[in-house]
Order: structure tokens, then C-alpha cells, then sequence
């Protein structure tokens, strides 16, 4: 497999799981069915536009290729319909939000360096691809941004992004180093919410202002 096919598979993927994040969410807030696939759209191409506006890849795919909606609203209209499938998996959301943040941090990552960009551009362009849609996702939905929180999330696709950049430029199989910075993020975001790991609050912090 070719490395524009597989960073095109990684991509689309990536789009389908966030949109099926979005989807739960926007389903559990009560909205109807414009508002679910609007923001199923939002979360799974959020953060891709404003990657391709950062490097220049204008206008950006999200908005031009046919292949990036028709995805989220196939991942929409399968998360109304087979609301008894998507409730069974377990912790929906928290699964597909895991899943889409890292192949977001690697096709993030991976598409600056196609576009010449430096390594920290990179892994800086990385983390927005990932985390770009889910605070859009928060915002639209009034909570308050996951990366704001004491969770492991931008960390977690701070740490795949690099993974694929160093392994690029050490020179390691583009498969092989995209498969590892994949399931690190995943890995990483999952099990931080599974077994609450969390990062250290600051020593000034009062919970008697809560």
C-alpha cells in the first residue's frame, strides 16, 4: 500500500469516528437531525479546514472532496438509525473520540510534512487536526472544551504526532511508524479516561472556589 493511499484510508477513517462522536453527543443534547449532522460534520472536518488553511492547502479537502461529507453524514445517519448498535458499543463517544484523535494527530502530522513543512510545524499541526473539532464540537454543544479539562487529550495527540515525525525523519517504514503513533495516542486516550488518569492541577489551585 502506497503512502497517499494509506494516509487517504487513515483520513476518511479518522472522519468517520469523529463524526460518530459528534453524532452521540449532538444526539444526547436533544437536537434533530440537521443539528446532528451538522455536528457530526464539524467535529470530523474542523479540525482537517484548519489544518489545510495553516499550511496553504487551499481551498481545504473538508470542503472540496465529496468523500469527507458524504462520510460524516454516512456516520450521522448510522448513529440515528442504529442507535441500539452504537449505545452496545462500549462508551460510545469515549471509543470514538479515542480512535479519531489518533488518526487525526498522524494525518495531521503526516500532511504538513507532505507539504514541506518543518517537524514542529508538524506535530504542532498534528494536535490541531486532532483537537480541532472536538472544541468545536464543545462549543456548539456549551461544554467546556475537553482540552480545558484536566484530561489526557492534547497531550495524547501531542505524543502520537511526534512519534510519526521522529519516525520520519529517522527514517522508519511509513506503515509501521503511522500503526505505533496511532495506537499510542489511542491507547493513551483511552485508558486515561478509562482508569482516570488525569494531569496534575496547579499547587495554587482552591477547590473552595468551586
Amino acid at each position: 500500500m502506497n503512502d497517499h493511499l494509506l494516509f487517504t484510508i487513515l483520513d476518511l477513517a479518522g472522519t468517520f469516528a469523529f463524526a460518530v462522536s459528534g453524532a452521540v453527543a449532538a444526539r444526547d443534547r436533544g437536537l434533530d437531525w440537521f443539528g446532528i449532522i451538522t455536528i457530526a460534520f464539524t467535529v470530523a472536518c474542523g479540525g482537517g479546514v484548519l489544518r489545510d488553511l495553516c499550511i496553504g492547502a487551499v481551498p481545504p479537502a473538508g470542503l472540496t472532496d465529496w468523500r469527507y461529507l458524504a462520510t460524516a453524514v454516512a456516520a450521522a445517519v448510522m448513529t440515528m438509525a442504529g442507535q441500539g448498535l452504537v449505545v452496545r458499543l462500549a462508551h460510545p463517544v469515549t471509543l470514538f473520540d479515542s480512535l479519531g484523535l489518533g488518526l487525526f494527530a498522524v494525518t495531521g502530522a503526516q500532511k504538513a510534512l507532505i507539504f514541506g513543512h518543518s517537524a514542529e510545524v508538524a506535530v504542532l499541526l498534528g494536535v490541531v487536526t486532532a483537537v480541532g473539532g472536538g472544541v468545536a464540537r464543545d462549543v456548539l454543544l456549551n461544554r467546556v472544551p475537553v482540552i480545558l479539562q484536566r484530561e489526557i487529550y492534547a497531550s495524547a495527540a501531542l505524543v502520537g504526532a511526534g512519534i510519526e515525525v521522529a519516525g520520519e525523519r529517522l527514517g522508519w517504514v511509513s506503515n509501521g511508524r503511522t500503526w505505533i503513533a496511532l495506537l499510542t495516542c489511542f491507547g493513551l486516550r483511552y485508558l486515561s479516561l478509562r482508569y482516570k488518569w488525569n494531569l496534575p492541577r496547579s499547587t495554587g489551585h482552591d477547590d473552595s472556589d468551586n
